[in-house]
């Protein structure tokens, strides 16, 4: 097992988390990336997606985040999100009628369009997280 990093995670709401982790996975707006200890400054655009946090007691934690901005400094990772929802807080109904929803939404102004796109990509990125945790 590596060193472990200082991950603190924040919402507007709460901190969520300040712990050891050995690895964090982050969606970042344009893929992931992927930090541990030494890995190289960085700040960037939180996504929408799975956050995963492999604490150093052997445990790994995850939440679905949308939005936000996260820096890497100094083996310390500081994530503000937006939203942070815990994975086991998700439920598959209620995100599939999330996504029927957004997938029956049509708009005709751009920044209406931009908004529907947003919460389908939300919507599919929550399922992607279910899935996953469900292997």
């Amino acid at each position: 097992m590596s060193d472990p990093i200082r991950c603190t995670v924040i919402t507007p709401e709460a901190r969520v988390l300040d712990g050891q982790a050995t690895y964090v996975s982050v969606p970042l707006w344009d893929g992931k990336a992927g930090f541990e200890r030494l890995t190289a400054p960085l700040v960037a655009k939180l996504g929408v997606g799975e956050l995963r946090v492999d604490m150093a007691d052997g445990t790994s934690k995850r939440w679905f985040v949308d939005g936000g901005f996260v820096q890497n400094v100094d083996n310390t990772l500081k994530i503000l999100a937006r939203d942070a929802q815990t994975a086991d807080s998700l439920d598959e109904a209620e995100i599939k009628a999330e996504l029927a929803e957004a997938n029956a939404r049509r708009a005709t102004e751009l920044d209406k369009m931009d908004r529907v796109t947003h919460e389908r990509t939300r919507a599919q990125a929550k399922l992607t997280m279910l899935n996953n945790l469900k292997r």
